[in-house]
């Protein structure tokens, strides 16, 4: 277990040097993965336009239409999930600038070294893992003379945070509210600085040296507002490769070995016991964030992304003046004279702009998404740029409450901007930069289908109750294929990079995002939780009570229906039923296992040195 103090240090340092990217973005993978993903969708809606037309359950014709509706929105996700990584391409590099004209469409009179801010956010976290980050934060390199200045924004305003930043050389910021929390953190921070670029940093980012030299390249295009790289973890677990894990671990010796190997050949890499807490985020960075460059649609995702301050305070003047003009519309649009409604509105625009705050960074929840769709869709067709190669390393949420209350974090921080301002109603968005987001927000909808479609065998386990006529052959032949085509889809979509342990999660977070879709539409306060960096020495088990539950229930529904499947009269085409939905349940509860096992047995930690 980490224990976190004023002297954290960890033993295991970062990288130094960034690692390299993964093979995916060839011609023939994308148009293989196109090809399969176009098969599952038709595949898919031939098997749905069955389900709704012949295969109802008449005898239980409610259940079987939410059963049926819950499987329609699953193959929506799907199909948003396919689209969201059409294509992978990665933007050209460019060579790193010499001086601030090189990344402007207006030269200054007089040329000057680019200036850089970095920023590194910090509220309650301990001043050992801050001073961390401020180290690696001056280690950063540049081949051309440039000027970098490291402030360190504490909203805690903590005596021995200032002393810190005072020690390191670093300037320290704090206000007097916490207004905004880490929006208002950020523009407290643009207010008493004059960077030309602003490197966002969490209190935990510990950048590596080539941030600037591998990102500055691409604010050559003026249009270009701000540089995402991909967030890694270096405190998770690695586990135990596949092929050794059976060689040493199951004492199967080379022929363990060579079936690991075998499995790792058709699957890509495997690890045992890897990131039990599912926070590995290669799948979000090096899929779906990587396919989302050749549309204009990768998003800010805060910490380790690099913005230009023309576009961050651009946005943020457009914003403000609609908001001005909006609160003085209703008065001066009663009104009748042209000149006197002018005079009017003019003095009224002077005193609603003293009212209404100025916000570089969206005062949201998600602020990072929220002033990413708010560029994106700017009169100026501000662009964004996913870098593919990792160049910050973070610290990963240390059990499971600290992944629950940052997972909780984004979910109803999405699904707000998703009910409130609702990219797909912004006419200056693109279709697919309208379907690129309209895809993550649809993803926290999960619970919807997620829910019933694992309910579903109980009802057939208790109660006899299936959703379909019956589990025969003709079933078969409509669902396996559009099964095992998404499947490979996903594999070849997703090459490379390990996803078995975000899909489960991504199930296993059903409750978590129910809740969070609740929140939002009984409109509560949203609240801007920081993720805790020490494990609570308490095991979260009120977390896991439904997935216990449903474990409970999935266990006793089998064994119940067993025993019932051994009777004489058992209906004909019972044991198939049984088969299906065992196959089901058995899927179920490989997602909901090891989300309870987070919460039963403390994470192994990498070695530390307090």
């Amino acid at each position: 277990m980490i224990a976190l103090d004023a002297s954290y240090v960890p033993r295991i340092e970062p990288e130094t040097a960034a690692p390299g990217v993964r093979a995916r973005g060839d011609a023939v993978r994308n148009f293989a993965f196109q090809v399969l993903a176009v098969l599952a969708t038709v595949l898919g809606g031939w098997y749905l336009a069955w389900r709704w037309t012949a295969s109802l359950n008449p005898d239980a014709l409610g259940f079987a239409v939410v059963i049926a509706a819950a499987e329609t929105l699953a193959y929506l996700g799907a199909v948003l999930f396919f689209l969201s990584i059409w294509r992978a391409e990665d933007p050209p590099a460019q060579p790193a600038p010499r001086t601030v004209n090189e990344l402007r469409d207006e030269p200054l009179p007089h040329d000057r070294p680019i200036k850089v801010d970095v920023m590194l956010t910090t509220y309650d976290e301990p001043v050992g893992l801050v001073r961390l980050s401020v180290r690696d934060a001056k280690q950063l390199t540049y081949p051309f003379p440039l000027t970098v200045r490291v402030y360190v924004l504490d909203d805690g305003r903590r005596p021995e945070m200032r002393r810190m930043a005072g020690e390191e050389g670093v300037g320290y910021l704090s206000r007097a509210t916490n207004e905004g929390y880490k929006a208002g953190n950020l523009r407290n921070g643009l207010e008493h600085s004059d960077g030309d670029l602003v490197v966002i940093c969490d209190a935990d980012t510990r950048p590596l040296p080539a941030l600037l030299e591998e990102t500055l390249g691409y604010f050559r295009d003026p249009s270009v507002a701000w540089v995402q790289t991909p967030q890694s973890f270096y405190d998770l677990d690695p586990g135990v490769r596949l092929p050794d894990w059976l060689a040493r671990r199951a004492r199967l010796g080379r022929a363990g070995r060579a079936v690991g190997r075998a499995i790792e050949a058709a699957f890509g890499p495997i690890a045992v016991g890897a990131d039990r807490l599912g926070s590995d985020p290669r799948a979000f960075y090096h899929v779906v964030q990587r396919c989302r460059n050749w549309c204009n649609a990768a998003f800010c995702c805060g910490a380790g992304s690099v913005h230009r301050r023309e576009a961050v305070m651009e946005g943020a003047l457009t914003e403000f003046g609609a908001a001005v003009e909006a609160a003085v519309r209703p008065i001066t649009e009663r009104v009748p004279d042209r000149a006197r409604r002018a005079t009017l509105a003019t003095a009224l625009a002077s005193q609603a702009a003293r009212r209404i705050e100025l916000t570089p960074y969206e005062f949201h929840v998600s602020e990072d998404i929220y002033t990413s769709i708010r560029l994106h869709a700017a009169p100026r067709p501000w662009r964004s740029v996913y870098h593919p190669r990792v160049l910050t390393r973070m610290l990963s949420p240390q059990d499971l409450l600290a992944w629950s209350i940052q997972r909780f974090k984004y979910a109803s921080g999405t699904l707000d901007i998703a009910l409130h301002d609702n990219p797909l109603r912004l006419r200056r968005l693109t279709a697919w930069q309208k379907v690129m987001y309209g895809a993550t927000m649809y993803a926290y909808l999960a619970p919807l289908w997620v829910l019933p479609l694992m309910l579903a065998p109980l009802a057939f386990f208790f109660a006899g109750v299936t959703p379909v006529r019956a589990y025969d052959g003709e079933f078969a032949v409509r669902i396996v294929p559009f099964l095992l085509t998404s499947r490979l889809a996903v594999m070849v979509g997703t090459w490379g990079v390990p996803t078995w342990r975000g899909e489960q999660y991504h199930l296993a977070s059903f409750w978590l995002n129910l809740r969070a879709l609740v929140h939002v539409v009984a409109r509560r306060p949203l609240r801007f939780p920081v993720t805790p960096k020490i494990a609570s020495a308490r095991r979260p088990l009120g977390l896991v009570v439904p997935h216990l539950v449903l474990l409970g229930a999935i266990a006793a529904g089998l064994v119940y229906r067993g025993v019932l499947l051994t009777r004489p009269l058992a209906a004909p085409g019972e044991a198939t039923a049984y088969a299906a939905n065992l196959f089901w349940s058995l899927h179920n509860a490989a997602c909901l296992a090891p989300f309870v096992m987070a919460a039963l047995v403390p994470r192994r930690q990498k070695e530390v040195v307090a």
